[in-house]
């Protein structure tokens, strides 16, 4: 099974070169402003993607899926792509978790405090999660901004350390697109952005 990940595409979706695969990953920050109609135009080409199954959770820039219901959220997902928000799915036999939930940071979407209300979260990710998706890196991971502060989150890691999927998935931090592999978990930040916004990194292909 071929994995592409992507994440922090901030409205460039349409300039992104995405290879062939059988399953893409959005890592979140989908959107620059958060709106609706940016929602839908991102949702739009996600589902003319060829790959057989499309999922991705919001970021912290993807305020219209933290402020809108439930009903009005799935009413403009098309069929085939797949939301995950603190939940999962199972795609032949390998289990999907995803959350969109970051530090908090100048009240951006789905932040939340470090410590006991943000691990909340994190004691959600089932025990027998293969791939892991979060829109924020865990600490000192692929973390690191342009300003050398390390902005991942501590619960993050030691419950990522605990679950120990094959794959976390992730983006947020622009400046520190790439992998790292630390016992037998893959971390991969998949920001295709630079911290200027501009397409730089090319989508990452995992081989499950």
């Amino acid at each position: 099974m071929q994995i592409v990940a992507i994440s922090d595409t901030h409205g460039k979706h349409h300039d992104v070169k995405v290879p062939d695969g059988d399953i893409l990953i959005h890592a979140g920050d989908v959107t620059r402003g958060g709106t609706k109609e940016q929602v839908i135009d991102f949702l739009g080409w996600f589902a003319e993607q060829k790959h057989a199954h499309k999922i991705f959770v919001a970021g912290n820039h993807d305020f219209f899926f933290e402020q809108a219901d439930s009903d009005e959220i799935f009413s403009i997902i098309p069929d085939g792509i797949v939301y995950l928000n603190d939940s999962s799915i199972e795609i032949n036999g390998v289990k999907f978790w995803g959350s969109p939930i970051t530090p908090w940071f100048n009240n951006w979407a789905f932040n939340r405090n470090r410590g006991s209300e943000i691990k909340k979260h994190w004691e959600l990710i089932p025990n027998d999660t293969d791939v892991l998706i979060t829109h924020g890196p865990p600490f000192g991971i692929l973390d690191e901004t342009v300003y050398g502060k390390r902005t991942g989150c501590e619960e993050l890691l030691l419950r990522v350390y605990h679950v120990k999927p094959k794959f976390h998935i992730f983006g947020h931090i622009h400046e520190d697109y790439g992998s790292f592999t630390k016992g037998k978990i893959s971390f991969v930040n998949g920001s295709v952005l630079d911290d200027w916004y501009e397409m730089k990194n090319k989508p990452v292909i995992l081989e499950f």
